[in-house]
């Protein structure tokens, strides 16, 4: 969702800011741990006797232990570590995690952990669709979404689960298999099938393996076809992506300060007046990570 800062009734949408450091989310979450969680901070990087590290050790208010991962990025399968942590944590009960609370809070609360209610939090700038069925399946897991915003704007949302968890994926992704086009008589909407009809099989095949990399960029992303394209969307459409017989040609948004150093955008005459103005091939798969850099940045112009 969009940040707006009102300058004398004029509202200006801020711009989502990378972290300079990995590092810095973490230490910003445990300085401010209650304020965030009311939750006790016990410690960090903390190094299990399996040889991982946990990244904070926390106790809430009601004595349940929680352990926090950081998702750094989209890649990384941060859920199924922070579960196998808690498992190991749950093992070793009786032992380290008493003597910490007792060490850094006091007796009275060792005396007190709640051993039935432990939890797992993650902190990600986003979530794909596999995190948020993990998380409709494991009671103890929650999904916290992150963003900095420049003027130190800092906002973190809880993420629901199965409310929040598209309907439009499973009807989307069409089966590798020749398809028929299909046109709604009632709405005149053409569908994602016609789209595909219209590129060569390895074309088809492109779409695919982008449309999963999109998807895995935030779990609210949403999937719209229309008759010229099959659009992307959070808050705003964020990319466009036409199918052609030998091509995906995709759309991007304007007054982006793009980095793209093999310099393949093309900018769209102003006279269009197109919303999406700067334009992208894939022509192979080899193409689709660079341009997934250069879509994931179009994303973040409209958190």
């Amino acid at each position: 969702m969009p940040v707006f800062h009102n300058d004398n009734g004029k509202l200006r949408q801020l711009n989502v800011l990378p972290l300079s450091k990995e590092k810095l989310l973490q230490r910003l979450i445990e300085e401010n741990l209650f304020e965030i969680f009311e939750m006790d901070f016990l410690a960090t990087e903390y190094v299990t006797t399996a040889n991982g590290r946990i990244d904070t050790i926390a106790i809430d208010t009601n004595g349940a232990p929680v352990i926090i991962e950081y998702k750094r990025n989209k890649h990384d399968n941060v859920i199924i570590q922070a579960l196998s942590y808690l498992s190991w944590l749950k093992s070793q009960k009786v032992g380290f995690f008493r003597d910490l609370v007792s060490e850094k809070l006091s007796h009275e609360r060792a005396d007190k952990i709640d051993w039935k209610n432990p939890r797992v939090v993650c902190v990600a700038e986003s979530y794909n669709p596999y995190d948020i069925i993990a998380l409709n399946e494991i009671s103890n897991l929650e999904l916290y979404r992150y963003h900095l915003y420049e003027n130190d704007i800092f906002t973190l949302e809880n993420v629901k689960g199965e409310d929040e968890r598209p309907q439009y994926r499973e009807q989307s992704v069409v089966p590798r298999q020749i398809v028929t086009t299909i046109i709604d008589k009632e709405s005149k909407e053409i569908s994602l099938e016609t789209h595909l009809n219209r590129g060569q099989p390895f074309v088809r095949e492109l779409f695919f393996k982008l449309q999963k990399k999109i998807f895995e960029l935030d779990e609210n992303i949403q999937e719209k076809v229309t008759n010229p394209y099959v659009g992307y969307r959070v808050s705003k459409m964020f990319t466009e992506v036409h199918i052609q017989k030998s091509k995906l040609l995709i759309y991007l948004r304007p007054k982006i300060d793009y980095d793209d150093i093999e310099r393949r955008l093309s900018k769209v005459p102003d006279s269009f007046n197109w919303v999406l103005n700067h334009r992208v091939y894939i022509t192979s798969e080899s193409d689709i990570d660079y341009v997934m850099n250069l879509i994931e940045q179009s994303y973040k112009d409209v958190l």
